[in-house]
C-alpha cells in the first residue's frame, strides 16, 4: 500500500536544494521556462538543468507538458508548497530589518474588454501605488473558462464557470442595453417598441465566433435583427454605433458613457448577467494574487450602480 504524503511538508521532508525549489516556484506561476528565466535574471538553459536537478534529488516528475507550458505533477504540487514556505522565509529578510512588500511579483489575469479596461485597469493602477513592485498581466478575451490554466492567476468570465481544480466566485452583475447614436436615430427614426429593432441592423459579437452562451442575447430577444456590423472586441461594437453601423447591444457601463448615445427601450431590454472569477488552487496562497482578488472585487463594488446602468 502506497504511504501517504503528509499533510503538510516543509523544506526538511524534502532533500531539495532551496535555489531549485524557487526556480519550480517560478515556472509554476508563468508555466514556462524562459519567461521564469527573465523573471529570475537566469537562462533558459539554467532554469532547465535547475529543474533537473531537482527531480533527481526528490526521485520522479515535477512537471509535466500541458496545453500552452508546463504543469505541476503531484509531486511538483508539494515541492511548490515548500517552496512558498522558503520565499515566506526570504521576506522577512528586509533592508534594516524591515520585512518588504509581500505584494510583489507578476499577476497574470484574463478577462473581458470593457471589464479589463474599466474595472481592472483602475482596480490594479490604485493598487500599484502603494505597491509599486507588483507587476499585473491581463489578456483580453471573451470566451469560457479554461480547464487548464497553467500560469494564470485570475480568470474573469461571463457566466458561472463548470470547472475542475479551481475556486469559482460570483464577482457581480452588469447590464447590456440596445443603443443608438442621436444622428442614426434622426436619420432612421427612433424605435418605440422591440418589434420595431426588427428593421434596424444589429452591432455586436461575431455570432459564429461567440463561445459564451449567455451573451447570446440579442438573437434571441430580437432575432429578426440583420448582423450590420460584428466584431470580437466590444470597443468595436461600442464605436461602430457611435458612428452609426446600427443598434449596438452594448455593457450600460460602457454605452452611458457617450453623451451620442441614446439607450433603447431599458424597461424592456435589460440583460443581467454574472462576472465570475476563476482562481487556481494555489494562487491565493501568494499575497500578491490575493491583493488583486481583492482590488477587483471592492473596484466591482464600488461601480455597482454603473454596472447595473443606473449609472
Amino acid at each position: 500500500m502506497t504511504k501517504e504524503a503528509p499533510a503538510v511538508c516543509t523544506i526538511a521532508d524534502m532533500n531539495a536544494n532551496p535555489d531549485d525549489l524557487l526556480v519550480l516556484l517560478e515556472v509554476s506561476r508563468s508555466a514556462k521556462f524562459t519567461t521564469a528565466a527573465q523573471a529570475l535574471g537566469l537562462n533558459h538553459t539554467t532554469v532547465s538543468r535547475r529543474i533537473a536537478a531537482l527531480e533527481k534529488s526528490l526521485g520522479g516528475r515535477v512537471l509535466a507538458r500541458a496545453a500552452g507550458g508546463w504543469e505541476l505533477t503531484e509531486l511538483g504540487e508539494r515541492a511548490v508548497r515548500v517552496a512558498e514556505q522558503v520565499e515566506e522565509v526570504l521576506a522577512t529578510l528586509g533592508p534594516g530589518g524591515r520585512a518588504p512588500d509581500p505584494i510583489t511579483g507578476v499577476v497574470r489575469m484574463t478577462a473581458t474588454d470593457g471589464f479589463s479596461a474599466y474595472i481592472a485597469a483602475p482596480a490594479v493602477a490604485r493598487l500599484r501605488r502603494a505597491h509599486p513592485g507588483l507587476s499585473v498581466e491581463v489578456v483580453t478575451m471573451t470566451r469560457r473558462a479554461l480547464q487548464q490554466r497553467s500560469g494564470l492567476d485570475i480568470e474573469v468570465v461571463v457566466g458561472e464557470p463548470q470547472v475542475h481544480r479551481a475556486e469559482a466566485v460570483r464577482l457581480g452583475e452588469y447590464v447590456l442595453g440596445m443603443y443608438a447614436s442621436r444622428a442614426y436615430l434622426a436619420e432612421h427614426g427612433t424605435p418605440g417598441t422591440v418589434a420595431d429593432l426588427n428593421g434596424h441592423p444589429l452591432v455586436y459579437f461575431v455570432d459564429s465566433m461567440l463561445q459564451v452562451d449567455l451573451l447570446d442575447a440579442p438573437r434571441r430577444l430580437v432575432p429578426a435583427m440583420r448582423d450590420g456590423l460584428t466584431s470580437t472586441n466590444v470597443f468595436v461594437h461600442v464605436e461602430a454605433t457611435r458612428a452609426g453601423a446600427g443598434i449596438g447591444f452594448l455593457p450600460c457601463f460602457m454605452g452611458d458613457l457617450h453623451d451620442d448615445l441614446v439607450r433603447l427601450l431599458p424597461d424592456q431590454i435589460a440583460e443581467l448577467l454574472p462576472y465570475w472569477m476563476v482562481l487556481r488552487p494555489d494562487s491565493m496562497r501568494r499575497p500578491a494574487v490575493a491583493a488583486v482578488v481583492q482590488a477587483l472585487r471592492e473596484q466591482v463594488t464600488m461601480h455597482r450602480e454603473k454596472l447595473l446602468g443606473r449609472g
